[in-house]
């Protein structure tokens, strides 16, 4: 049974086929240096949020950027589209700190290098800038951090303050800085950098911002872990 024409120009297409192995070969290499480049940022990272939850993202971002490039790196109408196609879309989710946005366009570049064929270039580069990242940590020393990323959201009415919450961690025996304090009409946002050495600790802290305020949220992120 023969095709229809449509679908072997889609499907067969003798410039794809014999496109496809660079293609598979450049995808393969992009997976490889997405997960390279995650575990780096794991290692060296410094930034508040889950690290590792963050850090999968770069496989997917690596791969979809070099499997678009592929796509369009010939055709000046798709790569006229794909600006079209980019300018509606709307990310929500906020980048909180500048080492997450650094880290995701390192992962974009790698894409676009290797969708456009670069990849020696590409991979030289990658190591030299993860060489470079290692060194600056070597160097800077990483400091031991608090074990606990926490976030208290305070409605209104009855909104805590800053001091509040530090007075409220403090009683606990907690050692808290304050990282970050968003406050509007309806509620107040803070986040903070503590160290709870026990799971009572935390349990006792949580009681009395409740005594506080009933409506209180209490998100805790843990990063390497409390005692009994």
């Amino acid at each position: 049974m023969q095709l229809p024409p449509s679908l072997t120009d889609m499907f067969w297409n003798p410039a794809t086929v014999n496109a496809l192995p660079g293609f598979v070969v450049s995808l393969g290499v992009a997976a490889l240096l997405g997960l390279l480049l995650g575990q780096a940022y794991v290692r060296f990272g410094t930034s508040l949020s889950n690290r590792r939850l963050f850090a999968r993202n770069f496989l997917l971002l690596t791969v979809t950027t070099t499997l678009i490039i592929s796509i369009v790196k010939s055709s000046l109408a798709l790569s006229l589209g794909l600006v079209g196609a980019l300018s509606i879309v709307r990310f929500r989710a906020a980048i909180k700190e500048p080492e997450e946005l650094a880290f995701l366009f390192l992962a974009i570049s790698v894409g676009l290098g290797l969708g456009a064929g670069q990849g020696l270039i590409t991979v030289v580069a990658l190591f030299l800038i993860l060489g470079f990242i290692a060194i600056r940590s070597l160097v800077r020393g990483r400091p031991e951090q608090p074990n606990l990323y926490l976030t208290v959201t305070s409605p209104a009415p009855g909104k805590l303050t800053a001091s509040q919450i530090l007075e409220a961690l403090s009683a606990t025996g907690a050692v808290a800085s304050l990282r970050r304090f968003d406050e509007t009409a309806e509620s107040v946002e803070a986040s903070f950098l503590v160290d709870f050495k026990e799971v009572g600790k935390l349990e006792k802290f949580t009681q009395r911002l409740r005594e506080l305020s009933a409506g209180v949220r209490i998100s805790c992120l843990d990063d390497r872990g409390l005692g009994a």
